[in-house]
């Protein structure tokens, strides 16, 4: 007892230095301590909470990393709406707002504030404390979010002050540099990489997994109070004042303005300065400072009567494309990169922009020379627009047919628009392929991480995946920046990895068209990798899910001898190379499954591997070919589209006397 007593003295008292801190970083931009002493204490909360799950509160700090998945989002009505506003696009438009707000209140004044290019939420709290945080939806109906906003940094989960009850909206974002270092590393494993910010955020926030959402270090500017109880506000700027007495970090740059002159003014200065911000924004908005005035304005059907959300254009700038540089991808793809001369454009000197692959090229008629306009997709990603004019004797700008790394020719094959190398040699696919072996879904091997695999590399401990498991503790030890316990960590990860399942292994390898789902159909269909290896064509083909093209990528990487030599390898360090699944029986061959909802005892996981021991399919969407749906406590969509076409509806009590 006395053990329980005094660490929950001490997570109490950890609890309130982590807050603190946190408010000192996010809120008020001066941090006291440094990221690992900031981690150390948050990894030292945790392992109390996991001793003692009952002294995990709702407002712990330790909800920042991620709780447990949860594959639904449950509703939540708004009982203040989440109203959009209404755009403006020049600056006559802001004149005829001015106007008719004067009509009904000649003595306004306006808050001008940016307009976060990001998602728009809803955070709840009770007696100070983050109780629950939505979506904005249509406005009326969003959804429960609540466990993946406790991982956003910045937002409180206690406030400052224990107010009875507050509702705040503010705008989930991606900062610039996030969304930057998460593109580049999409493109460098050929993943699709997020289009902007925005629906990168968006994206984000709405991951069934919390811990996905937590990697991915969004941020947040609180704008608005939706409804209060315990204080009287009367207009936004003091609301604002209010918040961020709370511990809120609120909307930059919100400054009053009493004649619709100096709110033009602020327009212009706002829009000088938003490429230089380290987040989006794609506008500013006006609003009506006094609450009172705003009721007598009112609002339409759709936009309050009160405010109006200024857009500005995307910035486009001349330059000249002086080469092409090509670099290749994971899977052997050549994608050329413009260098450009330099250009300031929305806030940052530009000289180089991706020029995707051959149709984009050809499709803009782009060559060396070319006087083109550039601009930044998303005021991020440089891009080019068109082309202004040719230079004097140019050519069209066509792809080498040789890879530029090692000189093998490279394909491109029917209904493709990607060109590639497929020597499994080449050595710029060398780090990109390694990257790819080690990561979650694949080998899964904790600490050999991109900036790791590129330090092995350059030293030349690192020429095949294969070398990972040649790796010992003294090589690794000497490294420079590598401590003796993170050496030995990634040597036991290394070991644990050997045992993965098979499926885990085919897809390691980095096979084109080979995914997570192939790679498992092909484990449960021949069982070790030299079935794998030795399988056909049409044995493959035969398989549902499979097609022609995806067979003959797969044998064509087999019949490499340079495939062949790295599963030798493999297996002489001891790698699984058996799938471990069994069958039981076929009773529910040629059946498919759809779960919903929770069920009392298995997770979803769980019953997939029954159903698939006993030869069935699980699926994530209702058909009319869907055998039975297993439906546990809130159900939602897919029951009810399972009652609309006849399908079957099982619980899982039901399921259990199938099973016996």
């Amino acid at each position: 007892m006395k053990d329980f007593i005094s660490c929950k003295q001490r997570a109490e008292e950890l609890q309130k230095i982590i807050h603190y801190h946190s408010d000192k970083y996010y809120n008020e931009d001066a941090p006291e301590i440094d990221d690992v002493e900031y981690d150390k204490l948050l990894r030292e909360l945790v392992a109390i909470e996991e001793l003692y799950p009952e002294l995990l509160t709702e407002d712990s700090p330790t909800h920042r990393v991620g709780g447990v998945a949860d594959n639904r989002f449950r509703s939540v009505r708004h009982i203040v709406p989440m109203e959009s506003l209404q755009d403006a696009f020049n600056y006559e438009e802001v004149l005829a707002f001015d106007k008719r707000v004067r009509e009904t209140a000649p003595d306004v004044t306006y808050i001008v504030e940016p307009k976060i290019d990001g998602l728009s939420v809803s955070l709840e709290y009770e007696d100070g404390v983050f109780v629950r945080g939505s979506t904005r939806g249509d406005g009326v109906t969003g959804e429960d979010v609540t466990a993946n906003l406790k991982t956003v940094r910045a937002i409180p989960l206690r406030l400052k002050s224990p107010v009875p009850f507050i509702e705040v909206r503010g705008e989930v974002y991606m900062p610039h540099q996030i969304f930057t270092e998460i593109v580049e590393k999409q493109e460098l494993n050929e993943e699709k990489p997020f289009k902007n910010p925005r629906n990168a955020a968006a994206g984000s926030l709405r991951q069934k997994n919390p811990k996905i959402t937590a990697q991915r270090s969004l941020d947040i500017f609180v704008f608005n109070i939706q409804q209060v109880t315990g204080a009287e506000l009367h207009d936004h700027k003091s609301a604002l004042d209010y918040l961020k007495s709370l511990g809120f970090k609120t909307i930059p740059m919100y400054n009053e303005f009493g004649t619709i002159d100096e709110v033009m003014a602020e327009l212009e200065r706002i829009g000088t300065v938003r490429g230089m911000l380290p987040y989006g924004i794609d506008g500013a908005v006006i609003k009506v400072n006094s609450f009172e005035r705003r009721t007598a304005l009112g609002s339409t059907s759709k936009f309050p009567k009160w405010a109006l959300a200024y857009k500005y254009p995307p910035e486009e700038k001349q330059t000249t494309l002086l080469s092409v540089e090509i670099n290749v991808g994971r899977t052997g793809v050549l994608t050329p990169t413009a260098n450009l001369a330099p250009v300031l454009i929305a806030g940052s000197t530009v000289g180089r922009a991706t020029l995707h692959n051959q149709d984009y090229i050809t499709e803009k008629d782009i060559r060396i020379g070319d006087t083109v306009i550039l601009r930044k997709a998303g005021d991020i990603i440089p891009e080019i627009l068109s082309v202004v004019s040719h230079a004097e004797n140019s050519e069209p700008y066509v792809l080498p047919s040789v890879c530029p790394s090692c000189g093998a020719h490279v394909v491109r094959e029917p209904e493709e628009s990607a060109i590639r190398c497929v020597n499994p040699e080449c050595p710029a696919q060398l780090l990109r392929l390694l990257i790819h072996f080690c990561s979650r879904d694949a080998m899964d091997i904790e600490g050999l991480g991109e900036g790791i695999l590129e330090r092995l590399v350059n030293e030349g401990m690192l020429k095949t995946a294969a070398d990972i498991y040649r790796l010992s503790f003294e090589q690794v030890s000497v490294l420079e920046r590598f401590a003796q316990k993170s050496a030995e960590n990634l040597i036991r990860a290394i070991e644990l990895s050997k045992q993965k399942e098979l499926d885990r292994l085919i897809y390691a390898l980095g096979i084109r068209h080979i995914g997570q789902k192939s790679a498992k159909l092909l484990a449960e269909r021949f069982h070790t990798i030299d079935e794998v290896m030795a399988a056909c064509e049409e044995d493959v083909a035969a398989i549902e899910g499979f097609g022609n093209i995806t067979a003959k990528s797969l044998v064509d990487y087999f019949a490499l001898p340079q495939s062949r030599a790295l599963i030798e390898e493999l297996k002489e360090n001891n790698l699984n190379m058996k799938s471990d699944k069994k069958v039981i029986d076929n009773r529910f061959v040629g059946k498919t499954f759809v779960l919903t909802g929770t069920l009392p005892t298995y997770s979803r996981t769980e019953a997939t591997e029954i159903i698939e021991s006993y030869s069935g399919k699980v699926s994530s969407s209702v058909s009319k070919k869907t055998g039975f749906v297993l439906a546990g406590e809130d159900a939602g969509s897919k029951l009810t589209k399972a009652n609309t076409l006849g399908v079957p509806v099982i619980s899982e009590e039901q399921f259990l006397e199938m099973i016996k």
